[in-house]
């Protein structure tokens, strides 16, 4: 997968904006983003007004499928022994805790981490703060992060009418944000991420559509993979790093 550059797309940064996306030459898709920064206190009603938006109740982890709701992930009921290593499983919402994703990465792997990545760099220590703490997500040597949609517990494709993210540290606008693909690999959405304008802050990006279409998303998280010797543009670095929390989407549904 090739790099996206977000930095010249337009921002929206009130919940509920319409969108419409055409890539190559395809039928436009109607959807509606939600897009918005600062404290968790400000992300609070536009998170609210996005699950009202997919529809249906929040669907407990390991129930089974269902015709409408939305599943969420938020890392912090992820066990000690997958938490602070580079080996959390790709599968682990959809075998350990059934939620319907399957994770990818043109990285080595994915870490959920506890000590805000400090443990990766120490300087990272004051860079990231938990949306619900206290853990956070990143993919392992690379900014991007693919989501699947699978029936949830079964290993059959599924589709979702929207998907978000709570991203941490989101700097510079744009240089973090989501594609949303459908089932046959066509681009339909490209929502960027807003900056934010101060520490410790988040940034929400989400994008709901009239029914089922998405099968899978692609993750920009920053401008470049955590490492222990590179550092936020804020603390002198040369790239945006930023990293994930909350996941909230649609409940997965059959390919029609």
């Amino acid at each position: 997968m090739k790099p996206t550059v977000y930095a010249f797309l337009t921002i929206l940064t009130l919940a509920g904006c319409k969108g419409l996306y055409s890539p190559n030459s395809q039928p436009a898709v109607n959807y509606s983003t939600f897009t918005i920064q600062g404290d968790s206190a400000t992300l609070a009603p536009a998170l609210d007004a996005f699950r009202a938006a997919l529809g249906g109740p929040l669907n407990a982890p390991n129930s089974a499928p269902a015709d409408s709701g939305r599943r969420e992930i938020n890392w912090d009921g992820v066990p000690a022994a997958l938490t602070n290593v580079d080996t959390f499983p790709a599968t682990f919402f959809n075998v350990n805790s059934k939620r319907g994703v399957v994770f990818a990465t043109p990285g080595t792997g994915f870490r959920v981490d506890s000590s805000a990545f400090a443990s990766i760099n120490a300087a990272l220590a004051d860079q990231f703060a938990a949306f619900s703490p206290k853990k956070l997500f990143i993919s392992v040597a690379s900014n991007q992060t693919e989501v699947d949609f699978k029936i949830v517990g079964t290993t059959t494709n599924g589709l979702v009418n929207g998907f978000g993210v709570v991203f941490s540290d989101v700097d510079q606008s744009g240089t973090s944000g989501v594609d949303y693909y459908d089932a046959n690999g066509i681009l339909i959405a490209r929502v960027p991420s807003p900056g934010q304008s101060g520490a410790h802050q988040f940034s929400f990006v989400g994008a709901v559509f009239p029914s089922p279409i998405v099968a899978r998303v692609i993750i920009f998280s920053g401008q470049a993979a955590l490492s222990a010797t590179l550092n936020d543009v804020s603390a002198g670095g040369t790239r945006d790093l930023a990293v994930m929390d909350d996941f909230i989407y649609g409940e997965p549904q059959p390919v029609q």
